[in-house]
């Protein structure tokens, strides 16, 4: 009788170690695919903005005659933000195309004529209302990021995470380079 009561408990104890094993496994799964998604609509809202920028050179064209160095910088930027591979590279190129436009857009109130012109008030305004939804989106990957890598870095899901290969991400950085004031050069035509 003892046997078979040291053997329920053995098994009693297996069981619940499976099952603790199989609830952090899920758990791990969870938040890694929380980064996923939280990427995918990173991912979403910046094909739409890299879609507008076309457009807002477009408009911009007929009214910057002296702007054109921007204006050609801001595809350059839109283009190398479309093909970054690794988050800390899009990062980075998205800081740029966002200081860029930044600059455009101050750039935009010598232009009295474009400021006024209903399609780049439209475009400006979808731009940054993009950019503040990117913002949003931005936080919430950090945020997902942060939940996984503490995740995968405490005991006993570190264990887990281990035989799983999972290993701890790159948080959305800003650069350097966006922490500081856009400099503006202005151009006024004459």
């Amino acid at each position: 009788m003892a046997g078979l009561i040291a053997v329920g408990i053995a098994a009693f104890v297996v069981l619940g170690f499976a099952a603790y094993a199989v609830t952090v496994y899920n758990g791990l799964i969870i938040v890694k695919n929380n980064i996923l998604k939280a990427w995918g609509n990173i991912d979403v809202l910046l094909k739409q903005r890299h879609d507008e920028i076309p457009k807002l050179i477009k408009t911009c064209e007929a009214y910057m005659k002296y702007e054109k160095e921007t204006l050609a910088k801001i595809i350059e930027l839109r283009n190398s933000a479309v093909g970054a591979g690794s988050v800390a590279a899009k990062a980075t190129a998205e800081g740029e195309l966002t200081a860029t436009l930044h600059k455009l857009f101050a750039l935009s109130e010598n232009y009295p004529d474009l400021k006024a012109q209903s399609s780049f008030q439209q475009l400006q305004g979808r731009i940054t209302d993009l950019e503040n939804q990117i913002a949003d989106r931005r936080e919430f990957y950090n945020e997902s990021v942060n939940n996984f890598n503490i995740r995968i870095q405490s005991f006993p899901d570190t264990i887990v995470a281990g035989m799983m290969g999972l290993a701890a991400q790159e948080m959305f950085k800003v650069s350097e380079q966006d922490r500081q004031d856009v400099d503006i050069n202005i151009n006024v035509p004459s």
